[in-house]
């Protein structure tokens, strides 16, 4: 399994100061936490994609990944998410292939909607075309990036004749794509369907609902004919804050809890805690807790956290990510191979992508060349 932290950029006040970052230092820290995630060994860093305040995830996390690429070595850098909907398939096409050659590889990325509604209309979209937008803005991203000469026409753009997006991937293989949803089905679908991965952002969600949704993906990434529903690349999302003693750490976080705006005025902490995968406490409760994920989601392929929000200043968050991956991580690599059934998945990357490729496979395991309007029914 892979292990790694996302961010969403959130510019929010420390509660327990007052101070907000400037969107400099915002940015900055950024960069920071994701060379720190790769010293403590940790797999993958992804970013989100914002196009308002208080968020400063790059509105082209291409640009981001492509320093990012620069300053690692062996991170795997991935996307949390990218907006399918509202970006332009062709520029999507290129920015990733681009960005896939100055990382060597060390790229995929998460396809979603997003959150915020009003982004629709700023990039002449209507929002309640979301769901066909995915589904044809995925297909003529999955053909551009497969095909040298793309003759291309649907609903929601220009059409395109004997076009060829560059540059080509690296090594021909196309960047593998998770697809992100929380509450679509037809997103999961959509991601059974090509036998892509899908990935559950769950840290707002229970886990009777998350097991619903992965259910769901797994029994249509069978029917698809990619292999049985084990065989289904999952990865889940959560969030955790540490301290060795679990007293110290709800109450370091709990004033933070209170005036996020992601989650004051709703549930208590405990609440929050016990419906969702939020883990507040020692690195042994986090690891108890994403142990059991696999209860309902099955053996997945990716686990993310989120670490850096609701105005921790940088030093914690530095602070966590220590905690993560030197006392967590290699204590939940152990557990999950013991427990992993033979025949579970590796997690896809470049690499096994090139290697599926040269023994005569689909690089992306039951990759499709059909059309839209085949994924939309």
């Amino acid at each position: 399994m892979q292990f790694g932290i996302f961010s969403i950029g959130d510019v929010t006040p420390d509660p327990t100061t007052g101070r907000t970052p400037t969107e400099h230092e915002r940015i900055r820290a950024t960069v920071e936490i994701a060379r720190k995630a790769e010293e403590v060994g940790l797999d993958v860093f992804a970013i989100g994609q914002h196009h308002n305040p208080p968020f400063v995830a790059p509105a082209n996390p291409p640009i981001l990944m492509g320093h990012l690429a620069a300053q690692t070595d062996h991170i795997l850098l991935s996307t949390a998410t990218t907006l399918i909907t509202t970006t332009d398939p062709v520029r999507l096409a290129e920015d990733y292939a681009y960005v896939q050659h100055l990382a060597e590889g060390r790229v995929d990325l998460t396809l979603g909607r997003g959150n915020t509604g009003p982004v629709y209309p700023w990039f002449g979209k209507d929002i309640r075309s979301g769901i066909p937008l995915a589904v044809e803005n995925y297909a003529l991203l999955h053909q551009l990036w497969r095909e040298t000469e793309v003759d291309w026409q649907g609903r929601y753009r220009t059409p395109l004749q004997n076009f060829t997006s560059t540059p080509r991937p690296l090594d021909d293989v196309a960047p593998f794509v998770w697809h992100g949803s929380i509450r679509s089905p037809e997103i999961a679908e959509q991601a059974a369907y090509y036998g892509d991965g899908f990935f559950h952002n769950n840290i707002f969600w229970n886990k009777e609902h998350t097991g619903r949704m992965v259910d769901l993906y797994r029994e249509r990434y069978e029917h698809y004919g990619h292999g049985t529903a084990e065989q289904a690349i999952v990865g889940l999302g959560g969030q955790v804050f540490m301290r060795r003693n679990s007293q110290d750490a709800v109450r370091e976080f709990r004033p933070y809890f209170d005036h996020a705006p992601v989650y004051g005025g709703g549930p208590s902490l405990e609440e929050f805690t016990e419906m969702t995968p939020l883990t507040v406490g020692s690195p042994e409760q986090v690891i108890e807790k994403t142990l059991s994920f696999r209860e309902y989601a099955g053996d997945y392929q990716r686990q993310l956290f989120l670490i850096d929000h609701a105005g921790l200043p940088l030093e914690t968050v530095l602070e966590q990510v220590e905690l993560l991956g030197e006392e967590v991580v290699p204590v939940l690599r152990q557990e999950v191979a013991a427990r992993a059934p033979e025949g579970t998945p590796e997690p896809p990357t470049h690499g096994s992508l090139v290697r599926r490729r040269a023994a005569g496979g689909d690089p992306i395991p039951g990759g499709r060349k059909k059309s839209a309007e085949a994924a939309e029914s």
